[in-house]
């Protein structure tokens, strides 16, 4: 497709002027970014892969009732969505401990956790995304106290599908962060998932080997990622069986 304006580039990201009003495009890259970027590649394929998965839990998501972005997708690293005003917040479901949650609180990673727990972190990568409690989000305006209740409630019913997906396949889902948007329809806003669903923003374990499938294989040197996520595309049926990762020119079902 012709290439439109530029509106902005992130870490993994590159979104373009939509090809109808009130849309995005939003192009994968294949870059690998870690530790708020101070740890940088590029994985060729990655940004292949993360369209194709994005584009399979979004649809997911819509088949349950669940309003998103995802309109439809483009090419093989392009999918149209729909324009939203992002609220600046990454919301974080975890199920087991790990990362940040298991340093903070002196748990062994991998400990189930009593229940969902869902945290809010303000999206600032020069602050590192510091956690900010529902006061905060109040206070600065970035959310209302209705639009914080329904975040939680759809971030869970999000956690549900997933879990219930990887957990068919053979993957624990242990934690996951998303994003929200609101549209407008007249002057009433409407909250949607937004920016992405992939093994960039979950983690992802075999169930049965607790091998990590996900982007903490590129943070702690654990192997090739672009072999991690096409196992977890493999498993829920975005790639054939019976094909293997080749770096340049991953596989996958039109």
């Amino acid at each position: 497709m012709a290439r439109r304006k530029k509106l902005y580039e992130g870490k993994a990201k590159i979104l373009y002027e939509g090809t109808e009003p009130g849309t995005i495009v939003q192009y994968f890259k294949d870059d690998a970014t870690a530790f708020n970027a101070e740890k940088k590649d590029v994985i060729d394929g990655k940004g292949v892969l993360n369209n194709r998965l994005s584009e399979f839990f979004m649809k997911g998501l819509t088949q349950l009732g669940i309003p998103n972005h995802f309109i439809k997708r483009l090419n093989m690293r392009e999918q149209l969505v729909r324009a939203a005003e992002i609220i600046p917040l990454e919301i974080i479901v975890r199920n087991v401990a790990a990362g940040s949650i298991a340093k903070r609180l002196g748990i062994e990673e991998g400990t189930p956790l009593p229940r969902p727990i869902v945290e809010f972190s303000y999206k600032d990568d020069s602050l590192g995304d510091p956690l900010v409690p529902e006061e905060y989000i109040a206070a600065f305006g970035w959310a209302s106290q209705q639009e914080m209740d329904e975040i939680v409630s759809m971030a869970l019913r999000v956690n549900d599908y997933l879990s219930g997906v990887m957990y068919g396949v053979g993957i624990k889902l242990v934690d996951f962060k998303i994003e929200m948007g609101r549209v407008y329809e007249g002057d009433f806003p409407r909250l949607i998932v937004a920016d992405e669903i992939s093994p960039d923003s979950c983690r992802l374990w075999d169930i049965e080997t607790g091998q990590k499938l996900d982007k903490d294989v590129f943070r702690r040197d654990l192997g090739n990622l672009a072999d991690a996520y096409t196992e977890v595309a493999r498993r829920l049926g975005v790639m054939p069986s019976n094909v293997t990762h080749t770096p340049t020119k991953p596989t996958l079902i039109n």
